[in-house]
């Protein structure tokens, strides 16, 4: 495959990061967009639904949740109606019965709707986005799809999805699979990944499309940043617009890991998140207790701290922190760090792209920066 493009697209809380990477350009000169997230403006569109007096039928696929949850909960509070399909409402939680606890209304169709504003629940916005490309004379050829979505999974009744979530990332680094391994071709997802499924069923083009964890893309991605790549030993830490992981690699193995909520978070409760990370004290309960996923207990390591990389939106959150972290800045572009991490692991599971994507991304990177030292 000579000359190959590639559509990536990272689905944050916030903002979705987008990609169009084509083999022979420059990749800094690349089409990319950076536009609100499906889970923003669907709560928009909510908003506005919920001004004007009108009930509201949900429709379409589990999505992700945050900003939308949030609306529709204020819509109820009104004393307006919620209406719902089954896998839409799953956007919400896992357990109908909860849902239902809400005060939404769960329907299998339109029937008994009547009057009420359908809107359709989706991450994946390809119709809009080739839209888009099509106004400023951009292909809409693709050879692969990617997509990267938060996942929690689908946690059975009872039991928390914050505990399903980072059981699942534990068991994936126990297995070794590393960092490409949280991705998969449409037809590969495992059954629990719900948010996943949910995007390739609403895929009808005839190009592969690969599905990635959001974290790990992160972090993978952060890897194109010379100074991060340049060492060894490295803590990566992706402090996103809802969510933030943290991994101690070593090379590219997963050493540690945590995960938070970002909003939960202030910068002296992250260092110190960090500092237990980084010396193998940190606490799963802990970090549960706190409101967040969980963090692998590893026990005490002797080895000094390594270096500290951010990436993300929020990375604000450790300006001026005593553990001087490096702003990794992957081929000049912060915000499409989660699309890099797409086409690394995209590489590794479609061999037939991947001498086009690492002479791409590569030859950017011809004058590596010198290793940092430790703080």
């Amino acid at each position: 495959m000579a000359h190959p493009r590639v559509l990536a697209i990272d689905v944050g809380t916030g903002t979705q990061d987008i990609l169009v990477f084509e083999a022979g350009t420059v990749i800094e000169n690349a089409v990319q967009l950076v536009m609100p997230s499906p889970t923003a403006l669907l709560a928009e569109q909510v908003k506005q639904t919920t001004a004007d007096g009108t009930d509201l039928f949900l429709t379409g696929v589990t999505m992700g949740g945050g900003p939308d949850h949030w609306a529709v909960e204020a819509h109820l509070r009104k004393g307006l109606k919620v209406y719902a399909t089954p896998d839409a409402a799953r956007t919400f939680d896992d357990d109908l019965t909860r849902v239902e606890a809400m005060g939404v209304r769960i329907v299998d169709g339109p029937n008994g709707v009547a009057g009420a504003r359908r809107l359709e629940m989706r991450d994946f916005y390809f119709g809009e986005l080739m839209d888009a490309l099509n106004s400023f004379h951009v292909s809409t050829a693709f050879d692969a799809v990617a997509v990267a979505v938060f996942d929690h999974g689908a946690a059975p009744p009872g039991v928390s999805d914050r505990r399903f979530r980072f059981d699942y990332l534990r068991e994936q680094v126990v297995r070794g699979t590393g960092l490409t391994g949280f991705g998969f071709l449409a037809a590969e997802i495992p059954a629990r990944m719900t948010r996943m499924r949910a995007v390739a069923r609403t895929w009808t083009g005839s190009e592969p499309l690969f599905l990635m964890d959001t974290g790990p893309a992160a972090v993978l991605g952060a890897l194109d940043d010379p100074g991060v790549g340049a060492v060894n030993r490295a803590m990566v830490v992706n402090l996103g617009n809802f969510h933030t992981i943290a991994a101690l690699l070593d090379g590219r193995r997963i050493a540690g890991l945590f995960e938070h909520h970002t909003g939960e978070l202030t910068r002296e409760k992250l260092e110190g998140y960090l500092d237990g990370l980084a010396s193998g004290t940190l606490s799963n309960q802990a970090v549960f207790d706190d409101m967040g996923h969980g963090a692998l207990e590893l026990g005490p390591i002797a080895e000094p701290s390594p270096p500290l990389a951010l990436t993300g939106p929020r990375r604000g959150l450790l300006d001026g922190s005593r553990l001087r972290p490096h702003l990794a800045v992957p081929h000049g572009d912060m915000m499409l760090t989660g699309c890099f991490g797409l086409l690394r692991a995209l590489a590794v599971r479609l061999p037939e792209l991947a001498p086009a994507i690492a002479n791409q991304l590569d030859e950017a990177d011809l004058k590596p920066a010198e290793p940092r030292a430790a703080p």
